[in-house]
């Protein structure tokens, strides 16, 4: 099973609201997911972003693959480096 890292949208038209959930990367894109580690919202000033660094670390060390836009917010997080 190949596991992702990835965000789940939710909210209203054009008012998106995020969820950062892990998911095999099989299932779409707001469905089922194995764990929450996080939310994120764009709309508010400045923008909300809570992500749970050691379940993100967790996954990350079992071999979870985080999407491109999820890499970079547990970039802006301070959950992984470079």
């Amino acid at each position: 099973m190949a596991v992702r890292i990835r965000l789940k949208r939710l909210g209203a038209k054009k008012a998106p609201f995020y969820r950062i959930v892990v998911a095999d990367s099989r299932t779409s894109r707001n469905g089922k997911s194995i764990e929450e580690i996080g939310y994120y919202d764009p709309t508010k000033e400045p923008i909300v972003l809570n992500v749970d660094a050691e379940a993100a670390n967790k996954w990350l060390a079992n071999g979870a693959q985080p999407s491109e836009t999820a890499k970079a917010l547990l970039k802006k997080a301070g959950v992984i480096g470079e």
